[in-house]
């Protein structure tokens, strides 16, 4: 049995997602490999972490990728290391660049979880 730390800690976060599950399937040494090639520039680099939620933020919302779920964790991310709506804005302002697709599937999240976030800053 092939040792993935990586993969076992992505199964546990709310950051999974169901395609990965053949993936391991087929080939869990490649999933942890890519999950642990994934993981570098989260974990280190010059950039601030709110720099690279927002350009999570990004790439999840982008048309070539429109994965919500992603949106919503790096949004949630952002807002709670400091990130402003307005800043989260126009990061998707940018990423419309791609495509509209990104704006209409994520500005509908970027409300929830602003109200998600100052709800909770309140209570």
């Amino acid at each position: 049995m092939t040792d993935t730390p990586y993969t076992d800690a992505q199964r546990q976060s709310d950051d999974w997602n169901p395609v990965w599950d053949k993936m391991a399937e087929m080939d869990p040494e490649f999933l942890e490999g890519f999950l642990h090639f994934r993981s570098v520039p989260q974990t280190r680099g010059p950039l601030e972490q709110k720099t690279k939620e927002l350009i999570m933020i990004a790439i999840n919302a982008a048309t070539t990728h429109l994965w919500a779920p992603g949106v919503r964790r790096h949004m949630q991310n952002a807002l709670n290391v400091g990130a402003t709506k307005e800043e989260i804005l126009q990061t998707l302002q940018l990423t419309t660049i791609m495509g509209i697709h990104a704006m209409t599937m994520s500005t509908p999240i970027l409300q929830e979880e602003l109200d998600r976030f100052l709800s909770e800053e309140k209570g």
